[in-house]
């Protein structure tokens, strides 16, 4: 039985960011996950989990000037220093919120960059944040992102990730496989799904088109967790998709898993 984890960066947002652990729990949810808690208390946050019972089961690394477009920093050359400061705040609250799994954004490249020097840029800091992470039994992940929602994005399928793993040559990293994304870039997902599942750390997930709740739209969702549970996953699904309406009102489709897990 997959694990199901509410984002709250897209979920329950019809409350405060602090009020949606509540949200979560009383919706069922064992697990949480979110962008970036950098703008919150780190013991507030730790409240809000232990007073409702919840996991935090992933964060990201700090991802750059959100607002100005930053889709994270890892693989530009001239901010280096930048994202290695991120590697420290990052561990500081993970540790705290007691969170195992990290996601690096790889980022938007300059126009007419250096595909080379992105790529070896890339790689040394994935290297350093598995390594500095790995001290505090924190895993590294990154996850391919589709060129439609993030244009220009760097990493966008998951053979390119597969090798960037690869080079890094580290215990600490493994793959974010986001199934929406991956539906809008290649496709194929129960067969890579399968082929890969020694290396996904992670789900993610979100209909398409729309990214909205399973079950508005092409994918087979049902095929999806079936084939995801007889590989006998033991990680958690994140749910990062834009409700139709309310929260609470869309999770037909995920009320039976969670009713199991309990």
């Amino acid at each position: 039985m997959p694990n199901f984890a509410a984002n709250l960066t897209m979920m329950f947002n019809e409350y405060d960011f602090l009020d949606r652990f509540k949200a979560a729990s009383q919706s069922g949810f064992k697990g949480v996950e979110f962008l970036f808690p950098y703008d919150y208390n780190k013991q507030e946050i730790l409240e809000n989990l232990k007073s409702n019972n919840l996991n935090q089961v992933l964060h990201d690394l700090p991802a750059g000037n959100w607002d100005a477009g930053d889709r994270g920093n890892a693989c530009q050359p001239d901010r280096i220093g930048e994202f290695q400061d991120g590697v420290g705040l990052t561990i500081e609250y993970a540790k705290v919120l007691e969170c195992p799994n990290v996601t690096c954004l790889a980022g938007i490249p300059e126009n007419n960059s250096d595909p080379e020097k992105l790529k070896t840029t890339f790689i040394d800091n994935l290297k350093f944040a598995a390594h500095e992470l790995k001290k505090h039994n924190i895993k590294l992940l990154i996850e391919p992102i589709n060129t439609i929602d993030i244009p220009g994005f760097y990493l966008t399928n998951t053979d390119q990730a597969l090798s960037i793993i690869k080079e890094v040559n580290s215990d600490n990293i493994g793959l974010q496989y986001d199934i929406y994304h991956m539906q809008i870039m290649e496709g194929d997902l129960t067969r890579t799904i399968q082929s890969n599942i020694d290396s996904i750390s992670h789900f993610q997930l979100a209909d398409n088109p729309g990214r909205n709740e399973p079950g508005t739209g092409e994918i087979n969702y049902p095929f999806i967790f079936e084939t995801i549970d007889k590989l006998d996953y033991k990680g958690w699904i994140g749910c990062e998709y834009k409700p139709v309406s309310t929260t609470e009102n869309g999770l037909d489709w995920v009320k039976k898993h969670l009713l199991g897990a309990n």
